[in-house]
């Protein structure tokens, strides 16, 4: 997570949600993240892939000129794009993942700008995890923004986070890296199978090593002898 709206928006998710796989929707308090409430949204699954926004912060809705709630969250993404976004989308919903996408906005005049968005699970009482927190923010803060409205959407990179296994909270680079997820964000496709302990999905085998002759191992490097290529 490269945004400071990023990394504080998880730091309070994964305080409230404690040893549970997510937080219910009544323990998020709207005065514990004030500082970035402007960026934040939550998402609702009406109904299967219709994920639209409950809530949107008026800094979040500037850059659309808009007012985003009931709007559909995959409005502005292309039909590639949407794939994959719905992907992670039912990934966190069904799954309990979370997910950063890094992605590049576009105006009607050609303007754009890189923004991240991170995506976690909330669940609802009697529902699972029919709602979906997450805040959205440029990386930097170009002059038209408010001006013109973002109208498209192109991912950069996707990355799932999965809740069962351990990891630091920050990375030795001070990166933030939660500890529930893979000691560093991977990139992942909308099709990558979950890693999950009694999942329906499981992490497909880790290749076997091959034996390559007249070789030796030195450090973390393999040496081959021969002569030259």
């Amino acid at each position: 997570m490269k945004h400071g709206a990023s990394r504080i928006l998880f730091e309070y998710w994964d305080e409230i949600r404690a040893e549970r796989p997510a937080p219910e929707r009544g323990d998020i308090q709207p005065s514990a993240i004030k500082s970035v409430l402007g960026d934040t949204f939550i998402l609702e699954l009406a109904k299967q892939n219709n994920f639209r926004f409950r809530l949107a912060g008026t800094r979040l809705c500037s850059l659309f000129c808009r007012e985003l709630k009931g709007r559909s969250f995959l409005d502005g993404w292309d039909e590639k794009d949407q794939q994959a976004v719905t992907a992670m989308l039912s990934a966190i919903t069904q799954d309990g993942a979370a997910a950063v996408i890094s992605f590049t906005g576009t105006t009607e005049m050609g303007q754009s700008v890189d923004l991240e968005l991170l995506l976690l699970p909330i669940r609802v009482q009697g529902e699972g995890c029919t709602r979906i927190l997450g805040c959205m923010a440029p990386l930097k803060r170009p002059f038209w923004l408010g001006v013109q409205a973002i109208s498209k959407q192109k991912v950069n990179s996707l990355r799932l986070i999965w809740p069962d296994e351990d990891a630091p909270l920050f990375s030795e680079e001070n990166e933030c890296v939660p500890h529930f997820g893979t000691p560093a964000h991977r990139a992942v496709g909308p099709m990558e199978p979950r890693v999950s302990r009694g999942s329906r999905l499981s992490r497909p085998a880790a290749p076997k090593a091959v034996e390559i002759p007249n070789s030796r191992q030195v450090g973390h490097l393999r040496v081959v002898d021969g002569g030259k290529i």
